[in-house]
């Protein structure tokens, strides 16, 4: 069931349990869509992302800024999720310019298929603590002193990276898995790792921007207060188009293939749709910069005096 090994399976022409996939499958995994659309759409994710935007974020997160805040810390974790991403990119740009036809493996496959789930899942997670911080910096400035430390932020992203690690080695176990074991934890990882982030994204930036607008009525009006209100009403609007966008099309087309498989349907055709979410949800890495400009103060000092 899981995306790696579909993949493999459909691709790999000297195994002898490869699936039997329609004609309309093969066409659109040999279509120009496939073939030359998509790959170029990830050699631009590559050129873009990786040089100018992510490492510049990497390397002003580790050498430019010397204190480091919990804001800092997660999103510096965050730039590696992103260019770990983007590091196995180029596997991807090789099956789909060579007529999906993969070549490295069923190993390397699977791994390319974890890392997209990790980076997915990882973002949204790292994104998730990034809003309750600020949420506990706008509404409790004082007594969150003691939560917000460096050291128990470090702690929460270890966490992250090891809830990740559980879906990560899920997605690399063997085909001969129960059937139902794969659905049942596909059908319960998107409920965990998107919809239940998802809400607490939404009550943390509601509840910030309603703090900063009561802050701005009950005092003088100040040049910092609007630009506090601005930030956060862009950092919400960046988090909620990047889940939009980017996670909820592949999240919800994999819930919708668990309901196929479980039906009793093959889901090749879902699965064709799956690969584009895929493809569209691989332009997160576009939207996390801004996320650092808008929400650290830090980082956007030190991109201002670089430019």
């Amino acid at each position: 069931m899981n995306s790696s090994s579909t993949q493999s399976s459909s691709t790999n022409k000297s195994s002898t349990d490869t699936l039997n996939i329609s004609d309309k499958a093969v066409d659109f995994l040999k279509g120009l869509l496939v073939t030359r659309i998509m790959p170029s759409f990830y050699i631009f994710i590559i050129l873009i992302s990786f040089l100018p935007l992510n490492a510049l974020a990497l390397v002003t997160f580790t050498c430019k800024i010397r204190k480091k805040k919990p804001a800092v810390i997660y999103m510096s974790h965050l730039v590696c999720v992103d260019l770990l991403f983007t590091l196995l990119l180029p596997l991807k740009i090789h099956y789909q310019l060579n007529a999906s036809d993969w070549v490295f493996g069923e190993a390397a496959c699977r791994l390319l298929s974890a890392t997209y789930y990790c980076n997915m899942y990882c973002s949204i997670l790292l994104m998730m603590c990034m809003s309750v911080d600020r949420l506990l910096a706008v509404a409790f400035p004082i007594a969150s002193l003691t939560w917000r430390s460096t050291r128990k932020a470090r702690c929460v992203c270890v966490l992250v990276w090891l809830l990740n690690l559980g879906v990560t080695c899920f997605d690399l176990l063997d085909d001969d898995s129960s059937m139902m074991l794969y659905l049942s934890v596909f059908l319960i990882i998107p409920c965990i790792y998107f919809f239940l982030p998802l809400v607490v994204i939404l009550v943390s930036y509601s509840t910030i921007i309603y703090v900063l607008c009561a802050k701005h009525d009950h005092s003088a009006t100040s040049p910092s207060s609007s630009d506090n209100r601005k930030r956060a009403a862009i950092m919400a609007t960046a988090v909620l188009t990047e889940f939009v966008v980017c996670f909820a099309p592949s999240n919800g087309f994999l819930l919708y293939h668990c309901v196929c498989i479980a039906m009793g349907s093959s889901g090749l055709d879902t699965y064709l749709a799956y690969l584009l979410a895929v493809c569209l949800g691989s332009s997160s890495v576009f939207l996390d910069p801004l996320l650092y400009y808008y929400g650290s103060t830090q980082y956007r000092q030190q991109i201002c005096s670089l430019f």
